[in-house]
């Protein structure tokens, strides 16, 4: 798959968005949207992503972050690609620590544990150095992210999970910020529990080796699309270990090394 395939028609990207935006609605799963609609390349899926993410603003609701994913090399080399992508996180989608998330709007829902990172003030830089990079950020909280898909049986390609908002679905985050400077990758251990039993471990290292190289390609790909991070957004780095399926019921808590807890229940 080439990544800078030729756009489709217009008319083309309008019918995967209807689709993909269709699928979450009636919680129904789909097939790839990749092959119904012929779509090639990460240039056709974020075009895609866009349309929906306009409908999104369009109908009330702010756009007040981003998330990162497939940070993992095994699942980079699964896909056949050698680097993230990235989606975008709207404010119904936040919860607190300990809060009832519903799942009246997901379709197959799974957890994964995170780094999240507040933006202290604008990154104005259209290739910000590292340094530069730090001196934005305010601080990192535990994080849980719901991710969810609208392909059916999550069989996605690049194509397909770059459509669709990088399979956002949730997330919720801790409650006590950890300054910046404070974190070390060799404490960011991760244990993942669903209903008190020990599901998924790892590490910062499994985020493109620390979380903060993550949010730092985040930083430098955002700012060269000129939608730079802005001030109070919050940036999820990336999955620590391996995603779980949960479902209604459910209780998820995370805790990961100099960080602390998070925890939600699936109502």
């Amino acid at each position: 798959m080439a990544p800078h395939a030729p756009l489709p028609p217009a008319d083309t990207l309008q019918a995967a968005a209807d689709a993909l935006r269709r699928a979450r609605a009636d919680r129904r799963p789909i097939a790839r949207i990749s092959e119904t609609f012929g779509l090639a390349g990460v240039d056709a899926a974020y075009a895609v992503a866009e349309l929906n993410a306009k409908a999104r603003v369009a109908a009330g609701r702010r756009i007040v972050g981003k998330k990162i994913g497939l940070t993992s090399r095994a699942v980079q080399q699964q896909l056949g690609v050698n680097a993230p992508d990235f989606g975008l996180l709207f404010d119904d989608m936040e919860f607190l620590d300990g809060d009832e998330v519903p799942t009246s709007g997901l379709i197959q829902a799974k957890v994964e544990a995170e780094v999240a990172f507040v933006v202290g003030r604008e990154l104005r830089h259209e290739r910000p150095s590292w340094g530069e990079f730090l001196a934005t950020l305010d601080c990192a909280l535990p994080a849980i992210e719901v991710v969810d898909s609208a392909i059916a049986d999550w069989r996605i390609t690049l194509v397909d999970t770059v459509a669709d908002n990088a399979s956002a679905g949730l997330y919720v985050l801790g409650s006590r910020p950890v300054a910046i400077g404070r974190l070390a990758s060799s404490e960011l251990g991760m244990q993942l529990a669903v209903n008190g039993r020990t599901q998924s471990v790892g590490s910062g290292a499994a985020c493109l080796g620390h979380p903060l190289r993550a949010a730092y390609w985040l930083a430098r790909t955002m700012a060269a699309r000129g939608q730079p991070l802005r001030e109070g957004e919050v940036v999820l780095s990336g999955a620590l270990g391996p995603m779980v399926a949960v479902g209604r019921g459910d209780r998820v808590t995370v805790r990961i090394g100099g960080l602390g807890d998070c925890a939600l229940h699936l109502g």
